[in-house]
């Protein structure tokens, strides 16, 4: 018997010179990882980090984002140390608690009388402390005596998802009405076009404020959520929405969806089939660069108390001590969950950037 011949994994990939989509063996994907530059690999890997912390927040905080330790606020971060040989049964690694010295200036320094041993997968978590009354502060404490890095950790739940739902709703909307009012054309391209004009001549952000300003309180984090990712994208699928129409017009006198509509295709048929599949390699690209405009619409939201309020953790309302010049003099460990933020943004600008250039038709000739 012959041996059967040996299955290729194979992924979806937008052909941009194409106008459609074409199927590429899952090697190809290796290639592409070792051929990308190494600032495309590495925001790869942050995003998949940030992506991990928000879908296993539980698992990987080590303690509960809102609980209070009354005794350590602003406690600075705590430096580990390695365990003697003697003490490895608690763990391998240790620190000092941090006992205030000066209420007022919230002073602290180590407590050497006492350890606070390290443990790896325990109680739930990926690394916490033997005991939960004396914690371990990676990031060090915000002002409540929260732990920071637990609050960064559930914080991504809002900030890396709220980008991939507000693209998903404001390029679907962009697509849809863009490609049905480039292929159609006349009266209704045009009132479609002025309304999106309309909407593009307001001030973005201040209406943003606007409308984020008339969402109730006491509404939960996640209608809250929703009701933000909503607004942001409100606003945003008009200019996307234009230029995929300018798109579609030009497709519309291709040869291709004009030997559609001569066999009798219908308007809706030609939509899906050829208009909206050849804007699909442009809606990719503009995806990835704008999803750090909504991680920055909602830190921006946030930070002035219009977004996630507390005792909810976003990377936005992490920050809202960062406000204070002093507090950055005196803790300026609060402004950690901006790094993240900036990492966030630029690793979602790098990738967009090399797969602009990557399925530039230019290149793929």
């Amino acid at each position: 018997m012959s041996a059967l011949p040996r299955p290729s994994l194979e992924v979806e990939s937008p052909a941009v010179a194409g106008g459609g989509w074409r199927r590429i063996p899952g090697s190809a994907l290796a290639r592409q990882w070792s051929a990308s530059p190494w600032i495309v690999r590495v925001s790869s890997l942050f995003l998949l980090v940030f992506y991990l912390f928000a879908l296993a927040s539980p698992f990987i905080a080590p303690y509960d984002p809102v609980r209070q330790y009354r005794s350590q606020p602003d406690c600075p971060p705590m430096r580990l140390h390695l365990a003697g040989r003697a003490e490895r049964n608690h763990g391998w690694l240790f620190a000092y608690p941090m006992k205030m010295v000066n209420p007022l200036a919230r002073k602290f320094v180590e407590d050497r009388g006492r350890k606070t041993y390290i443990r790896f997968f325990y109680r739930g978590h990926l690394f916490t402390t033997e005991s939960p009354d004396m914690p371990w502060f990676l990031f060090g404490s915000e002002g409540l005596g929260r732990d920071l890095f637990s609050r960064i950790v559930y914080g991504a739940r809002v900030s890396m998802f709220i980008g991939l739902v507000g693209v998903l709703i404001s390029f679907s909307l962009g697509i849809t009405v863009g490609a049905f009012s480039g292929y159609v054309g006349g009266t209704v391209d045009n009132l479609i076009m002025r309304w999106c004009e309309i909407e593009m001549s307001l001030p973005q952000f201040y209406f943003l404020l606007a409308l984020a300003a008339v969402i109730p309180s006491g509404l939960s984090t996640v209608v809250t959520f929703f009701m933000i990712v909503a607004i942001m994208a409100f606003i945003g699928w008009a200019g996307f929405a234009r230029v995929i129409r300018g798109m579609a017009a030009s497709v519309r006198a291709s040869p291709f969806v004009e030997a559609g509509r001569a066999l009798g295709g219908s308007r809706s048929r030609q939509l899906r089939r050829h208009v909206i599949p050849s804007v699909l390699g442009f809606a990719a690209i503009n995806a990835s660069l704008s999803i750090p405009g909504y991680i920055l619409g909602e830190s921006a939201l946030s930070l002035l108390g219009l977004g996630i309020q507390e005792p909810a953790a976003s990377w936005g309302n992490l920050l809202s001590q960062a406000m204070d010049p002093q507090n950055i003099l005196h803790y300026p460990w609060v402004l950690i969950p901006g790094i993240f933020i900036s990492i966030a943004v630029m690793s979602f600008n790098f990738i967009g950037d090399y797969l602009r250039d990557r399925l530039d038709p230019a290149q793929l000739r």
